[in-house]
């Protein structure tokens, strides 16, 4: 019974494009390691960009920054 946990920052993905991470993830998993894909459970979990950082900052100051340099 694989589990896939799937984070991302919450800034627009769609419905549709989590639907085809969903898809994707679980026929990996049936392809590669020949998994049962009726019990094979992901998870999207949505960070929003305050508690996603790296390099020492948010990733809502990089972005921020980003916009500002173009």
């Amino acid at each position: 019974m694989p589990f896939i946990n799937i984070q991302i920052t919450r800034d627009g993905a769609t419905r549709e494009q989590k639907a085809e991470l969903i898809k994707g993830a679980t026929d990996l998993l049936v392809r590669v390691l020949d998994k049962n894909p009726a019990t094979t459970f992901v998870i999207i979990d949505e960070v929003d960009t305050d508690n996603w950082g790296v390099a020492g900052q948010s990733t809502t100051v990089l972005r921020a920054k980003e916009k500002a340099e173009k």
